[in-house]
């Protein structure tokens, strides 16, 4: 049933990121996690996951966060660069939605079990 390796960024107490890992190691999937918390994906990373995630970058916040609220990123996005918003994302990884899962071909952003089934 081994289905290969897939990193994925999430912060363990998280319960969505807890079901998302359940998930894909009941599939079989072998598992590199970083916790978002402590280690945000990199700019040139977001620079090229953004793309394979089919997302435009402003879904890769996590809009619910105490951190984003704080920031009052709201009516800051609309004016800010796609590289802007990288360089932000990988400045704190609490303001990623998660998780984050890749396994260097495709990215999935969140966990909705529909759309780990089409992709994982």
């Amino acid at each position: 049933m081994a289905q290969g390796k897939l990193t994925i960024f999430q912060y363990p107490p998280c319960g969505t990121c807890r079901s998302a890992v359940k998930w894909l190691q009941n599939k079989g999937y072998e598992l590199d996690s970083h916790n978002l918390w402590e280690e945000a994906p990199t700019v040139e990373q977001l620079r090229k996951w953004v793309p394979l995630s089919g997302l435009p970058i402003q879904k890769w916040f996590n809009v619910s966060g105490e951190v984003y609220r704080e920031m009052g990123l709201k009516d800051r996005l609309p004016g800010m660069t796609d590289e802007e918003k990288m360089a932000l994302l990988a400045s704190n990884g609490r303001l990623i939605k998660r998780p984050v899962v890749t396994d260097g071909r495709k990215v999935t952003v969140g966990f909705k079990e529909d759309l780990y089934e089409q992709n994982w």
